[in-house]
């Protein structure tokens, strides 16, 4: 069973609960989402797995996922991004924010999520169980893509592309 880090609105933790309860009962806690550039600024995006328990089939970015308790986001970042889509490059944080929402099956996410940036310009490895297919693709045509058809992407993908054009920092 996974468990993750319940946070206040500080980020100071909380303590711990097992994943599907906190998603079940909307209690706010630490995650990641990691943002993924090739060296044509092309931003790496995956379709989660069609047998995730929420967002299934849906396009987010490169990798997201929580901490584990008692392990340093630091630690975590680029762990799950390795375990997740093969990848290993050297992350930076970018920024942090607090969003909440409603997802099928009567789930709440309500996560304060730290944004990671990386370079890379391999060919990503991911784990079929986690991702049903990838992209590089430019900026315009992604934001142009979910402008069109924003239900095709995570909630928390639409805020994180959203904030694109105001944060010098993702660039």
């Amino acid at each position: 069973m996974e468990h993750v880090i319940l946070v206040d609105h500080q980020d100071n933790e909380m303590g711990t609960m097992e994943k599907m309860e906190a998603h079940q009962k909307g209690v706010l806690h630490r995650a990641f989402s990691i943002l993924i550039f090739n060296s044509k600024g092309e931003m790496l995006i995956q379709q989660r797995s069609h047998s995730k328990y929420h967002s299934a089939g849906l396009w987010s970015n490169a990798c997201c996922s929580h901490p584990r308790p008692g392990e340093p986001i630091e630690e975590a970042v680029p762990r799950r991004l390795k375990e997740e889509m093969g990848i290993d490059v050297q992350l930076k944080f970018a920024y942090k924010f607090i969003y909440k929402t409603l997802l099928e099956n009567n789930l709440i996410e309500h996560e304060l999520d730290h944004v990671f940036i990386g370079k890379f310009d391999g060919v990503p490895v991911p784990d079929p169980a986690e991702v049903a297919d990838w992209q590089f693709i430019s900026i315009s045509a992604l934001q142009e893509s979910v402008n069109k058809k924003p239900g095709e992407f995570t909630p928390w993908f639409n805020i994180i592309l959203n904030d694109w054009s105001k944060r010098n920092t993702l660039t």
